[in-house]
């Protein structure tokens, strides 16, 4: 009886029961609420206390005590996190809510006042160049000439598509220079080029294109390709032969580089010096243009059938030819060539880059031509000194 009337008057309570957890539930959440105001209230929890003594369903006040912050920081623990949160606290550490509560009149005056002069001095250069920009891009937006002409002419032609063909052009010709390009790659290689040769100069300068342009843009082709196609004629492909490298007869690449620079430079200035293609006249007075171009397709024609007949692989040649185009002149397929870069300066009317063009094609050819003729005399020796003597002309029939 005096057990059953302990039990019936004792504070404790049997685990599981009802009254058990809520007493729980109430003490961990004030257990929470103290450690949430552990770093606010400038106390922490003292971890001294037996925690053996407290069970893990009901967690003693009793061994709790507040302890001022100070004695907290020499302990060897670190400070416990307050793992009790709210959606206000949560709100409070936004940090946009946060740039937005920071921002004040007074906030701005203070950072006006903490400006440098060198600060200042960036800010307006930063703020007009923008002001510009923007002045700029409305202006031309609203400007019914970019509509109407401007856009076609610049934006889609040449510009976009000559600077992207001239992006895939060095990507081929870097393949090209490692000797994995393929016929497609290599010819995208020579329209590019030839397409800022002979397309985008004159459409920089006029706004559209017609006229001679497309035809030399055309004849280039079909020009700087003969040699390609006498190696398909003879072989069945295009690609060239093993040979002595004693035959790959070139001048240093600076020479070269600048040879590539100022055939470039000249067909720019013909395109500039000459005048716009609507006013260049047409009918007969274009016959003479005709005639040259015939000239020289049929000088490189017959000088490239001619090498490759006493030549072994179309490189190496097995005799000196004196025969067609090379009873005049002894270097008659350079002397195309610059009779190509002529004709083109001669109808777009600009005599000025057709001297500049002459003068650059003489000068590299002219190194070229002696490399060659070194190497000649020492194959063949007297034959070719006695062809040299009888033909006294490299490039121009009674000039040069």
């Amino acid at each position: 009886m005096e057990a059953a009337s302990v039990l019936l008057h004792s504070r404790t309570v049997p685990v599981g029961s009802r009254l058990d957890l809520q007493r729980a539930r109430s003490r961990g959440h004030f257990i929470k609420h103290l450690r949430c105001g552990e770093h606010t209230s400038g106390f922490h929890l003292d971890r001294t206390a037996n925690s053996s003594q407290s069970s893990f369903l009901f967690p003693k006040v009793s061994n709790v005590s507040l302890v001022p912050a100070k004695r907290a920081r020499t302990h060897l623990l670190p400070p416990l996190r307050c793992s009790y949160s709210s959606n206000a606290a949560a709100e409070s550490r936004n940090p946009i809510t946060e740039l937005f509560q920071n921002l004040s009149v007074e906030a701005v005056k203070e950072k006006i006042v903490q400006l440098t002069p060198i600060d200042v001095v960036k800010l307006s250069g930063i703020l007009s160049i923008s002001v510009a920009a923007a002045k700029w891009t409305v202006r031309s937006l609203l400007n019914p000439f970019f509509w109407m002409y401007f856009s076609w002419s610049w934006l889609f032609w040449p510009w976009i598509v000559a600077i992207a063909l001239a992006i895939y052009g060095l990507y081929c010709l870097r393949k090209h220079l490692r000797g994995e390009a393929n016929i497609f790659e290599q010819l995208a290689v020579v329209t590019s080029a030839f397409a800022w040769l002979t397309l985008v100069p004159p459409a920089q300068f006029n706004g559209y294109l017609e006229g001679w342009p497309f035809v030399f843009f055309f004849v280039y082709h079909y020009f700087f390709f003969f040699n390609v196609s006498v190696r398909r004629r003879l072989y069945g492909d295009y690609y060239a032969r093993p040979h002595d490298p004693k035959w790959d007869i070139d001048p240093p690449k600076w020479q070269r580089l600048l040879f590539c620079v100022g055939v470039m430079v000249g067909h720019w200035l013909a395109a500039l010096e000459g005048p716009e293609l609507h006013r260049i006249p047409g009918g007969w007075s274009n016959v003479g243009v005709w005639v040259l171009i015939l000239i020289t397709i049929l000088m490189h024609y017959n000088s490239t059938l001619y090498l490759a007949k006493y030549s072994e692989k179309v490189v190496v040649p097995t005799a000196v030819v004196q025969f067609g185009p090379y009873r005049w002149v002894r270097h008659p397929i350079y002397a195309s060539t610059v009779l190509l870069f002529a004709a083109y300066c001669i109808a777009l009317r600009a005599p000025l880059s057709l001297l500049f063009v002459v003068a650059v094609c003489l000068l590299y050819y002219q190194q070229k031509a002696k490399l060659e003729e070194a190497v000649m005399v020492e194959t063949f020796g007297e034959r070719y000194l006695e062809y040299a003597g009888k033909v006294k002309y490299k490039f121009i029939p009674l000039v040069y």
